[in-house]
């Protein structure tokens, strides 16, 4: 059988392990950030407008990709032909875009 004076001892020393880990997680950097409201909320919204700005940046490269390929597609006239008026017209509202 087990010594219940060995068996304390350890949970002592797991105790104090467990404790020194959280202090040592508790001196983090981050977690002395996020302790105040202000400094959470402005890197909430930093983080946010850079999700927005991605967003918007990789949606544009997809949607220009998409309606190129789709140009292309001569075998399906009516997706091509929807396809080459749609990049006509983006032409033609900003001029200084590159020809097909």
């Amino acid at each position: 059988m087990e010594d219940p004076g060995e068996s304390r001892d350890a949970l002592i020393d797991e105790v104090r392990a467990l404790r020194d880990e959280v202090r040592r997680l508790n001196d983090q950097r981050y977690f002395r950030i996020e302790s105040s409201v202000a400094q959470v909320a402005l890197w909430s919204l930093l983080r946010g407008l850079a999700w927005g700005l991605g967003s918007v940046l990789g949606a544009t490269i997809l949607l220009s990709v998409l309606l190129r390929m789709l140009g292309l597609i001569d075998f399906i006239p009516v997706v091509g032909d929807w396809a080459q008026q749609t990049i006509n017209e983006i032409q033609q509202a900003h001029p200084g875009l590159p020809p097909k």
